[in-house]
């Protein structure tokens, strides 16, 4: 099993990061020979300051190192490093219909009524991500909802280069389902997606919160006036009571099944600070590593450097074989 799963080196990281992807991969590391990387590449399909980027970046290698991931046990590195991802994306890009690409959701909910100012990368950065999955012959990707589309494009790219050219170059990777609470909902709205874009500081736990603000921010979280039922079914309804309850399962790797058993008839004055204690308990001393981790600038390269090399070795056999299948001469 080989799994393979990027993040966007975005700054000040939340809860909604850690529970929707680095915890997860924290446990696939033990599960499987991964391949880790920020998504540098695609971040700069839209504008972006370049000190904030590879500020960012660095941020993000501290974020995960801090909360498990283990540099000696994943290959942990960013895209730019590696010129092979942008490499491979191209020779696939001249294989992958228009048609294709124009069926994605996503570029449509990004560029909005701006199509036309979007740039080249953002309308065809899925072909950079099926890059990203098939240079390293993935087995698994871990996908959620919003990326189910984008893998299955992977595989359709995979399947009609093997096929077009008759070589059996790449490996179709298969989904890997992320684990209970991918999808983090914002404390002020259990509608929305947790976001550090969201613009009351209150609908998030950041990565950087003390103890007190953790305490404070799940105090403050919106809920209903109802005690917790026994049984999923009756939290229907009930967005910002499931999304409590998704996080404290998530936090403590156990079900919400598991929760409710424990809390059921219980009202939100007795679950909020068992969830606030259970919160710090778990993100204090992944806040204090990550305070220690993001100031060592020269670490955090050193980690990021190692990775690439990596990477770039696992990477060159298909990238080689890509060109020959293709019937480019190279030396």
């Amino acid at each position: 099993m080989r799994t393979v799963s990027g993040i966007q080196p975005t700054g000040n990281l939340h809860l909604g990061n850690y529970l929707g992807a680095i915890k997860n991969w924290v446990k696939l590391q033990e599960q499987s020979e991964c391949f880790f990387f920020l998504a540098d590449l695609h971040a700069i399909t839209v504008h972006n300051d370049p000190a904030t980027l590879s500020a960012n970046c660095r941020e993000m290698v501290a974020a995960l190192v801090a909360a498990g991931v283990d540099p000696q046990k994943s290959v942990l590195f960013n895209q730019a490093r590696v010129p092979q991802h942008a490499e491979l994306a191209w020779l696939l890009i001249c294989n992958t219909p228009m048609g294709w690409l124009d069926r994605m959701t996503q570029f449509k909910e990004k560029s909005g009524k701006h199509k036309q100012r979007s740039s080249l990368g953002l309308y065809g950065y899925p072909v950079l991500q099926a890059a990203d999955v098939l240079i390293y012959q993935a087995t698994h990707v871990p996908v959620g909802e919003d990326q189910k589309q984008h893998l299955e494009l992977a595989r359709d790219i995979a399947t009609k280069f093997n096929s077009d050219t008759g070589e059996e170059v790449f490996t179709l990777p298969e989904p890997f389902i992320e684990g209970p609470a991918a999808r983090v909902m914002s404390l002020r709205d259990g509608a929305a997606k947790m976001s550090k874009s969201d613009p009351s500081d209150l609908s998030r736990i950041n990565m950087t919160d003390n103890d007190e603000m953790i305490a404070k921010k799940i105090k403050k979280a919106r809920t209903d006036p109802e005690p917790l039922p026994d049984n999923l079914d009756d939290l229907d309804g009930r967005p910002e009571a499931r999304n409590l309850v998704g996080i404290y399962a998530a936090l403590s790797d156990i079900s919400a099944e598991e929760v409710l058993a424990e809390y059921a008839g219980q009202g939100f004055g007795d679950f909020k600070p068992a969830l606030a204690d259970l919160a710090v308990a778990k993100l204090s001393p992944i806040r204090i590593r990550f305070d220690e981790l993001r100031q060592d600038k020269d670490a955090i390269d050193a980690i990021l450097r190692d990775g690439a090399e990596r990477a770039k070795a696992r990477a060159q056999p298909t990238v080689d074989a890509t060109y020959k299948a293709l019937g480019l001469l190279r030396d």
